[in-house]
């Protein structure tokens, strides 16, 4: 399934999308290999891989419109196309907050609702968004510098939420 999902990202042009440390596909490639690397479930493996279809509310470029949800469905499975779809529907500055509250307010940036999404969504957007935001401090030294410290604060936050490999990687990277 990843060959297949990889030929289809080529397909949409990810390759030619720039991105830190090089394309779009270079880091949708990474943070699958470091979410791997943890351990993490092959479904949020999956998700990370793809992570970035519909854009995100850091990274506005989408490789497929919402309206094509069915198609990432298909390639990916229904669990983890939710959870690549709750990664770009996140409203961060409404969501980070308080996602690891026992009742999380997670806001959709394109519907407007508000929701608590179950635990283990949470894991898995925590869980993604370490793996992202990592890979993006550990390719670009100026990204670090900039945001290293409130990742690491954010993620410390986190901490119930995330496995330990994620945490190790956390310090290793943001230190602390």
């Amino acid at each position: 399934m990843s060959d297949h999902t990889v030929a289809w990202l080529r397909e949409l042009g990810a390759q030619e999308v720039a991105h830190p440390g090089g394309t779009l596909l270079a880091h949708l490639e990474r943070v699958r290999d470091l979410l791997a690397s943890w351990g993490a479930r092959p479904v949020l493996q999956r998700a990370g891989l793809c992570h970035a279809f519909y854009g995100t509310d850091g990274f506005a470029t989408a490789l497929l419109p919402l309206t094509r949800r069915a198609e990432l469905v298909a390639a990916i499975g229904e669990e983890a196309e939710g959870i690549v779809y709750a990664y770009a529907a996140c409203d961060r500055a409404a969501s980070y907050a308080t996602l690891a509250r026992e009742e999380p307010a997670f806001r959709d940036r394109f519907t407007g609702l508000v929701h608590s999404p179950a635990v283990q969504l949470r894991r898995d957007l925590a869980e993604l968004s370490a793996a992202n935001e990592l890979d993006l401090a550990r390719i670009d030294p100026a990204f670090r510098a900039a945001h290293g410290a409130g990742l690491l604060a954010l993620f410390t936050r986190w901490r119930a939420l995330l496995s330990e490999p994620a945490r190790r990687e956390c310090r290793a990277v943001l230190g602390g």
